[in-house]
């Protein structure tokens, strides 16, 4: 079996200033994870508006890690002025840049951004379309006027752009990244059975396209490792309790959408996604329940750690 790349989120959301992020992100690269992820979110107290310029203050605090975005959304963008910026970070970089890309879901956040949500899937291609035309040095217009075509510049130092990723919910979403040939990038709420599914709808709408999929399997998942039996029970009942995952079907508990535990149980639960799935690529992302101490986190990033990154 392939050795796994291992990715995560930060796990310190209360507190998203640059000096936080940066030095998580080094914290990360030390124990040796591949990949540090930001979302884009907007209006609430914990929004990441702006996901490139934090990366590019990561960039600069750390060396090698790969920047990643689970959720850029081409829906509220102008695609000359993403692909720039995507560009630039990429370049700043070094090219250690991964775009997910999005479409976005949320009805409050597209009629703020004058988004038809019956219009995101179209206006989510187009965007995209124009980008990677721009990247690969095609003249682009948002009209299609020939004669007013430009040239976007600086080009991306991963030629002929960063890896694309596209995180998807529902049949559409899913059949229209299969369809682009891109990696599907799973929700962290889904569960095991779900995700099987989903792979399975992805794989077929590239398949009727003719389309060669280039195996990159990313799958994001709520990780928690731990030394103590008392912390895990409390954290697992918790999470059972207050988190409200309405995307579990019938009979599907927290084991199916999420890997809290101890490090044996940590270390087989990934070994079943990746002999169920294929995954190649974890996404960790933090746990969303408040009152765990800062300490324990960090103790569980380097947990995790040490059974994925090692050796």
């Amino acid at each position: 079996m392939n050795r796994l790349h291992v990715g995560l989120t930060p796990w310190d959301f209360n507190d998203l200033s640059a000096t936080s992020l940066c030095d998580q992100a080094a914290f990360a690269e030390a124990l040796g994870y591949q990949s540090i992820w930001l979302p884009e979110n907007h209006f609430g107290k914990q929004a990441v508006p702006d996901p490139l310029t934090l990366l590019a203050s990561i960039a600069g605090a750390t060396r090698q890690i790969g920047l990643g975005t689970t959720s850029y959304l081409l829906t509220l963008r102008n695609p000359l002025q993403a692909a720039e910026q995507v560009a630039v970070l990429d370049q700043l970089s070094g090219g250690r840049l991964i775009l997910g890309v999005g479409r976005g879901y949320a009805p409050v956040m597209l009629r703020a951004f004058h988004v038809p949500p019956k219009e995101k899937r179209r206006i989510f291609a187009w965007t995209l379309g124009l980008m990677r035309s721009a990247w690969a040095g095609e003249p682009v217009s948002l009209d299609g006027d020939s004669e007013h075509a430009v040239q976007v510049y600086p080009r991306p130092l991963q030629m002929p752009h960063p890896p694309l990723w596209v995180a998807a919910f529902g049949p559409k979403a899913l059949a229209q990244a299969g369809r682009l040939g891109l990696p599907y990038l799973s929700s962290p709420m889904e569960s095991l059975g779900t995700l099987k599914d989903n792979y399975l709808r992805h794989a077929e709408a590239a398949a009727s396209q003719g389309v060669v999929l280039s195996g990159v399997v990313p799958v994001m998942r709520t990780v928690f490792v731990g030394e103590d039996s008392s912390q895990i029970r409390k954290l697992r009942s918790a999470l059972s309790e207050q988190m409200d995952n309405d995307r579990l079907l019938a009979g599907e508990t927290l084991d199916d959408w999420a890997i809290i535990g101890e490090r044996q149980a940590v270390e087989d639960k990934i070994a079943e996604y990746q002999e169920q799935l294929g995954m190649t690529h974890m996404i960790a992302t933090r746990v969303r329940l408040g009152g765990i101490a800062k300490s324990s986190l960090r103790q569980s990033v380097a947990m995790l750690a040490e059974i994925t990154c090692s050796g």
